[in-house]
């Protein structure tokens, strides 16, 4: 019997379907992605310290194989030494690709890039490929594979395994433009991807609220662009002694950061892909440099709403000039094919407000303002096409005539990847909202903040990504990618638990064939693959959570309640303490209202809460019309509870006085329940709140009914 190294138990598949792809009645371990194929013989290659591994020379292996060897050792103690000879228990080796085709169609399967053969025996351990890649990726199978045996050693289970990716585009998006990530963190971001053979980072560097990377020929890109007072109260009135300003928040990449962080990508065999978001999204870079921007429209400091601005680029040459200036320094720093530059949620009111926009267009041909779009993305990729490079953009770049061999992502559902495959460009589906990591993941109480939706890891693995409406143009889908985006995602320990284990599932989806992919298969495998995880040291959501003990003394969390709309729902943190652990509450800031299910009421005499004040930092256009503003009574406003729905009569008010001067959570004083006479036993309470305007959002921390009269609780 053998045990996984990090999880000391084995986890069999077989009873659960296993894979499609095994020859043999044991059952196969628990791999991460599904390999194409995968024979279990008896007996185990015992591992011992000083193995060697045989690495081929002139290659780039070292260092990878060099650093999964130290995730052996830091799991087994085993140390592995790198060897050049034959005689090495493990042995790497770089094969012709026409034989291991041919290794490969034997067994019905195609050997795509990145295609491995391992074979483990008593003697020994083998993983030939046709590429470096693959050898990469037979080696971090390897490191799955590592397992204790009874007596205490450890041993690789004998068994060959056959295995290549269904897609070449592989990828993980990290948006570093709301929050800034260091670069160590980017590194290991890179190496976590890496070890589930995802082969795409997007690296998503500028936005409206920051321009993270430095561009020596345009400083203050990052001088101004790379800073924000960050939204609300809180950091508004923290004055930095040395400005007498509020204190900025941010930070940028310096061009050596980089270099080494797509250095240690080349090593993960990991292609780093830049985005700079243009025309839209720019409000940093105008901010920076005004000359970008729309005359009329200054910006005086970087915003720090989220949501969708209305600022754009112009249409001078000045401009263009500037962004093949800035692509120039971006194709130096990113060696890989494609350069992504967003083309998403253009507001085009600016633009049609101009009377310079109006002659700049008629002096360029170009017919009306839904073809702006379209002449930045020509400009671009001939620019781009010079440097050898493509372009790549969000999927709003097909509602004009693209270039022929510019690429799109899908985030608006799959129907963009359907239309630009239809049209012969290749595709990358990202769809929202199952491929965005920033959903949440749980409803549990203590979930961190992101958008309200959850989405779990089930609903990322079995989301039907690949429609029949494809057909023959599957050819053009280079593969999938989840987006992590950050704007409720402030710290890098949450970065790491927004993205797993779902990320796990999108590998698996990207990798493995249909065939070899069931929820009951995965989700057995996933419980060891939790544990090598958290070996790492990853902040690792739960995918499997137990009952919610989030319930205490009574109270009921604002997880726990019904949202009463939902129109826009997110999970917002607090603007306060600025050092340490915040709040979060679940709100739909168009709406905020929650209903507590089943109350009570034939006992409860008095209610008690909990609330917190959020800034209204959101850019929503024609949205903020809608947003429901109850007038208060007093100046501060007040918590209306309500009998039945949101309509019912109001049986307690609870003042906010006590909390508007307070930029934490507060509880209320407690406040008569007053129920018409006859209610008994249990009935729904609608929360709400009154206030002056669509600033602050009053949001729910806790509610408590107690059976004392307010009065006499102490």
């Amino acid at each position: 019997m053998f045990r996984t190294v990090t999880a000391l138990a084995t986890i069999l598949v077989a009873a659960c379907g296993g894979y499609d792809g095994i020859d043999s009645a044991a059952a196969p371990p628990a791999l991460i992605p599904a390999p194409s194929y995968i024979e279990v013989n008896p007996g185990a290659y015992a591992l011992r310290p000083g193995t060697t591994v045989a690495i081929p020379p002139d290659t780039e292996l070292r260092d990878g194989i060099a650093w999964i060897a130290g995730l052996i050792e830091d799991a087994s103690g085993v140390s592995l030494q790198t060897s050049s000879s034959r005689a090495a228990g493990i042995r790497l080796a770089l094969v012709d690709a026409d034989e291991l085709r041919k290794t490969f169609a034997a067994r019905g399967i195609r050997a795509t890039e990145g295609a491995y053969f391992l074979k483990a025996d008593t003697d020994g351990v083998q993983i030939r490929a046709a590429t470096e890649a693959g050898l990469f990726y037979g080696f971090t199978t390897l490191w799955q594979l590592i397992a204790l045996d009874a007596g205490g050693g450890v041993a690789v289970p004998a068994l060959e395994i056959l295995d290549a990716p269904e897609f070449g585009w592989r990828g993980v998006m990290l948006d570093s433009a709301r929050h800034m990530q260091s670069p160590a963190f980017i590194k290991r971001y890179i190496d976590w991807m890496s070890l589930h053979k995802l082969n795409v980072f997007h690296w998503h560097l500028t936005d409206d609220q920051a321009w993270r990377l430095e561009v020596r020929r345009y400083p203050r890109l990052t001088e101004v662009g790379a800073w924000r007072v960050p939204a609300g109260d809180a950091p508004a009135n923290d004055i930095d002694a040395a400005t007498g300003a509020p204190r900025l928040y941010g930070g940028f990449y310096s061009q050596e950061d980089v270099r080494e962080i797509v250095a240690h990508a080349e090593s993960r065999f990991v292609d780093v892909v830049p985005e700079i978001n243009v025309p839209g999204h720019a409000s940093a870079a105008i901010a920076a440099y005004p000359e970008l921007g729309i005359p009329g429209h200054k910006i005086d400091r970087v915003p720090a709403r989220w949501g969708i601005y209305d600022n754009v680029l112009n249409l001078e040459e000045s401009t263009f000039e500037f962004l093949e200036n800035v692509l120039v320094e971006v194709t130096d720093l990113f060696p890989g094919q494609y350069i992504h530059v967003g083309g998403d949620e253009v507001v085009t009111r600016q633009w049609e407000g101009s009377d310079r926009i109006a002659r700049r267009m008629r002096e360029l041909d170009i017919a009306d303002v839904s073809a702006v779009q379209n002449y930045y993305v020509e400009r671009l990729q001939a620019h781009l096409a010079e440097l050898g490079r493509t372009v790549i953009g969000w999927d709003e770049i097909l509602e004009s005539d693209l270039p022929p061999q510019t690429a799109v992502m899908s985030w608006r559902g799959v129907e963009g990847a359907i239309s630009a495959a239809t049209k012969g460009h290749r595709t990358v589906l990202s769809p929202a909202p199952i491929f965005y990591l920033d959903h949440l993941q749980t409803d549990a109480a203590d979930a961190p903040p992101g958008r309200g939706h959850v989405v779990t890891v089930r609903d990322v693995y079995e989301f039907d990504f690949l429609t029949d409406s494809l057909g023959d143009d599957r050819e053009f889908v280079l593969g999938l990618q989840a987006n992590l985006w950050t704007e409720h995602v402030r710290t890098e320990e949450r970065a790491e638990y927004m993205t797993y284990p779902r990320v796990a599932a999108v590998a698996e989806l990207a990798w493995s064939e249909e065939r070899n992919r069931t929820w009951e298969s995965f989700s057995v495998r996933l419980e060891p693959h939790l544990e090598r995880l958290r070996s790492l040291g990853i902040n690792v959501a739960d995918p499997f959570p137990g009952p919610d003990q989030s319930r205490k003394d009574g109270r009921v969390e604002d997880r726990e309640l019904d949202i009463c709309s939902e129109s826009v729902v997110l999970a917002l943190e607090d603007d306060a303490p600025l050092a340490g652990e915040r709040e979060s509450f679940l709100v739909d800031i168009i709406n905020p209202c929650w209903i507590l299910r089943d109350a009570d009421l034939g006992s409860a005499r008095s209610i008690s809460a909990s609330v917190g004040q959020l800034p209204f930092n959101f850019e929503i256009g024609d949205l903020l019309d809608d947003v429901v503003v109850e007038p208060p009574e007093s100046t501060e406003g007040e918590l209306l509870v309500r009998l039945g729905n949101c309509e019912g009569p109001v049986v307690a008010t609870l003042a906010l006085k006590p909390a508007a001067e307070r930029y934490a959570t507060t509880e209320l004083p407690a406040a008569p329940l007053v129920v018409p006479d006859g209610t008994a036993g249990k009935g729904d309470l609608c929360f709400s709140f009154t206030r002056g305007g669509v600033e602050p959002i009053w949001a729910i921390d806790w509610i408590q009914l107690h059976t004392e009269t307010a009065g006499n609780r102490r």
